[in-house]
């Protein structure tokens, strides 16, 4: 998954607002504690932090 697919899904599931929150304010365990932004950053590949906020969120797996 590219980062821009990441944006779109985020967006398009969560609105534009809600999105840079979950994005940027949101702490995931599972991913070292970290925010999406920071995990990605840090290295963690874009698919398995869109994952993370999946399982996170209860996204449907027909939209994953």
């Amino acid at each position: 998954m590219r980062l821009q697919e990441f944006w779109s899904r985020l967006d398009r599931h969560f609105g534009s607002m809600r999105a840079q929150s979950v994005a940027r304010d949101h702490v995931f365990a599972v991913l070292g504690g970290r925010t999406a932004v920071d995990a990605i950053d840090a290295g963690l590949s874009v698919r398995r932090v869109w994952l993370a906020i999946c399982e996170e969120y209860e996204v449907p797996p027909k939209e994953r």
